[in-house]
């Protein structure tokens, strides 16, 4: 007699394992330990077989009867159910393995570990480019095989819509991806190297505009010193020429990272990653203790117009260079770094490595190891103090490169 939705309730278990037999084969199968599994029993190639059918009561009478069904149909056209059911586990594992050998998910992994030292804005651009430019077109293709024409296919595209940068970037960042899958057993080819001579050349990099001339340099610090507007980027304008530090990195900065008393600001720089410490001159602490009564309660020494929760915007600077009457080709935020760079080395003779320590380039030793935030920190306050009044002397209209040279 067939099973009832009650009987299979009210099955309790007993000493020996007890069946309660529905029909066709199914039937309810009850350990002494309590547990209640659906069972099948069939023929197939002239052998008796049993295949579970789940646990009741997750699987209820009516759905233990529709898999029994589903069995029965298989045997029917000459397939085991047991020998399907693997062949089904296999497929699912093999499938979920390739998910994970997708070119998405192995960018995805490797970015994962990268962005842990990368600069967050330019994770964010990298990460960008990969979801725009990449993962549309080969993010599902299993990395093993995308070879250099379909790879050069989705880089012509880019190619395309005249963003060559773009294209070589994407190139250089899909290649280091293939080496990372390389490395883990996931590829054997990284085809993005098969393809360096077949893109258009990447454009040669353009600098940012900069004065290096000294006389010039001084009519510059005397017009920025002429400007009108708010209080707080008239500070940015006269700190910038002083620091020389990315102008990121400046309109970020914060109070916590500044002592005053100290004459330093600490910070991790934006491309080096490791702590960066800026000396500070005399001149520019007099400007942030200034700036102080006005920002200080803040976060941010520049905050922005509408939200005290963030840094005034990256266009700031530049449009008070602007409002200033200063062309876009003369001089630019970044180019105060130039600036120092250039003056410093042909004027004022600095030591080449003072003055890439002080713009947070990466500086080795002999034995190739980077030198800490702390380095030759003595040498570069005397060597950032003397370029304040260096400004100075030249911002007065005074020949300070005569005088460098003399007292050279």
């Amino acid at each position: 007699m067939p099973l009832t939705d009650m009987k299979c309730k009210n099955a309790k278990p007993r000493k020996r394992t007890v069946r309660l037999y529905d029909q066709r084969g199914l039937y309810l199968e009850v350990s002494p330990s309590g547990g209640h599994w659906w069972r099948l029993k069939y023929r197939f190639e002239g052998r008796e077989k049993r295949l579970s059918l789940g646990v009741y009561p997750d699987v209820n009478l009516k759905k233990a009867r529709a898999r029994c069904d589903d069995a029965r149909r298989l045997v029917a056209e000459g397939i085991d159910p047991s020998q399907h059911r693997k062949a089904e586990k296999a497929a699912a594992v093999a499938h979920a393995e390739a998910d994970k050998n997708t070119f998405e998910a192995v960018a995805r992994e490797w970015f994962d570990k990268q962005s842990e030292v990368l600069n967050p804005d330019h994770a964010k651009r990298v990460l960008r480019l990969f979801e725009r430019d990449l993962f549309p077109f080969i993010g599902r293709c299993p990395i093993a095989e995308i070879e250099a024409p379909k790879l050069l296919t989705v880089l012509q595209q880019i190619e395309a819509r005249g963003v060559r940068m773009t294209t070589h970037r994407a190139r250089i960042y899909s290649g280091k991806v293939f080496q990372f899958a390389i490395a883990a057993g996931k590829a054997k080819r990284n085809p993005a190297a098969d393809l360096k001579g077949a893109l258009a050349p990447m454009p040669k990099e353009k600098h940012f505009p900069a004065v290096t001339e000294p006389k010039q340099f001084g009519d510059l610090l005397r017009t920025l010193d002429g400007y009108q507007g708010t209080f707080a980027v008239r500070c940015a304008l006269r700190l910038a020429p002083l620091l020389a530090v990315r102008p990121g990195e400046l309109r970020k900065a914060k109070w916590a990272d500044f002592d005053l008393n100290k004459a330093e600001w600490r910070f991790v720089a934006s491309k080096t990653a490791p702590d960066h410490l800026v000396p500070l001159c005399t001149q520019a602490v007099t400007i942030l203790s200034d700036l102080q009564r006005l920002t200080g309660n803040g976060e941010y020494l520049f905050p922005s117009a509408r939200s005290a929760k963030r840094p005034m915007s990256d266009n700031a600077v530049l449009a008070a260079l602007r409002r200033l009457e200063i062309p876009a080709d003369s001089a630019t935020g970044h180019g105060f770094r130039a600036s120092f760079r250039t003056i410093g080395d042909e004027v004022l003779k600095f030591r080449v490595d003072l003055m890439e320590h002080q713009l947070a380039h990466e500086v080795k030793d002999a034995n190739g190891r980077a030198y800490n935030r702390t380095a030759f920190l003595p040498e570069r306050k005397r060597m950032m103090q003397r370029w304040a009044d260096y400004c100075d002397r030249i911002k007065a209209g005074a020949d300070a490169e005569v005088i460098e040279m003399k007292r050279a």
